[in-house]
């Protein structure tokens, strides 16, 4: 099921959520059926879950309502606002709260502030769904119908941005395990046509550092520009001009499973870059692959590369000795870096091309 831009996908059934309720209001009798409690439903989410508590609660009580809000989308904002107070006469009443979620608890801890100034006879708090790994109140939940993971979910009075609140199940956000590598080899070890199998078989985008300064200063973009500022006058192109371009690249597809990052990270503090720039996106690198290839044949594939592609550093063997050294040096620190993140798998790149992608493959359905 899609709610605007994201996915959500069936968790509990009606009859699960009705046996949760039940469990909630037979809990509360057992306490209060020889007096006559004021249970404060907490708007908006908790609508469906108040009429049902009562269809259950078959005892004299008394019902009133307030609204705060702390979630906007996806996330809570941390302030929470009181947008509908209580006005009943409450006083020397028992007061319990119905919560259709309590998760992290700042809801509560603004309606126990709310009500600590009045003379109450007794507080307890009773929720449908306690996401109790991340709650952090000082309060005890005195009632709760089901204990959950901590994943956003949708139905039965809980929205996204509004949507779902009038299903009658419940359902949960649909997060596919993202898969981010860095692929690593020397040139001829096969980075590109892995590349082009790995991103059809796992719908993975690949992003090429040197696909992206190309179609960039093709096009004559800003990032181009800049780039070019920096290569005309003989200069490295900044690691954050580079990260603009793979930020941009990664924002043109939302809907991909995952991305192959090729011929960036080259250093130590690019590969922390790299790990800033995905933490503020809520990704990660998953992997490092690095293809690896006896020289002699490397050498041996790119004379043979050479003599179609017409590219001169692949007709030239100690142009091509030199790239390998250049490849060493700078591979052997971010080696370091990922292994000790363990991140770092090494993959035969000598075979036939369907036997490589398989070796390739095990490292990743082993994630």
């Amino acid at each position: 099921m899609q709610l605007y831009d994201k996915h959500f996908r069936p968790y509990l059934t009606e009859d699960q959520v009705m046996a949760a309720v039940k469990k909630v209001a037979d809990a509360v009798a057992e306490d209060y059926k020889d007096e006559t409690p004021i249970f404060v439903g907490v708007l908006n989410g908790s609508f469906m879950f108040v009429a049902d508590f009562l269809k259950v609660y078959q005892h004299p009580c008394e019902v009133s309502f307030v609204k705060m809000s702390s979630y906007e989308g996806l996330t809570s904002t941390g302030i929470v606002e009181t947008l509908l107070d209580v006005s009943e006469d409450i006083e020397e009443k028992s007061v319990i709260i119905l919560e259709d979620i309590v998760d992290t608890g700042r809801t509560l801890k603004e309606l126990i502030h709310m009500f600590s100034n009045i003379n109450i006879k007794e507080f307890k708090i009773a929720t449908l769904f306690y996401k109790s790994e991340i709650y952090t109140g000082e309060y005890t939940i005195d009632y709760f119908g089901m204990e959950i993971p901590d994943k956003f979910i949708v139905g039965y009075g809980l929205d996204y941005k509004e949507l779902g609140r009038n299903l009658r199940s419940i359902y949960q956000l649909n997060e596919p395990h993202m898969i981010n590598l860095v692929l690593f080899g020397k040139p001829g070890a096969g980075k590109g046509t892995q590349a082009e199998f790995l991103k059809e078989k796992y719908n993975l985008k690949h992003i090429s550092t040197g696909d992206l300064f190309r179609y960039n200063m093709k096009n004559d973009t800003e990032l181009g520009q800049l780039a070019k500022s920096y290569i005309d006058k003989g200069d490295l192109v900044p690691d954050e001009v580079t990260i603009k371009m793979l930020e941009d690249a990664v924002d043109k597809s939302p809907d991909a499973s995952g991305f192959i990052f090729d011929g960036f990270p080259r250093t130590t503090a690019q590969a922390e870059a790299l790990d800033t720039f995905l933490e503020s996106k809520g990704m990660k690198i998953d992997a490092t692959i690095a293809l690896e290839a006896n020289d002699e044949i490397l050498i041996q594939r790119l004379l043979e590369r050479g003599k179609v592609s017409g590219r001169t550093d692949d007709q030239d063997e100690n142009k091509i000795r030199n790239r390998f050294d250049e490849y060493n040096q700078k591979t052997a620190p971010l080696k370091d870096f990922y292994e000790n993140q363990d991140k770092f798998h090494s993959v035969n790149g000598i075979g036939a091309i369907d036997e490589i992608t398989q070796r390739l493959a095990k490292v990743i359905e082993e994630l």
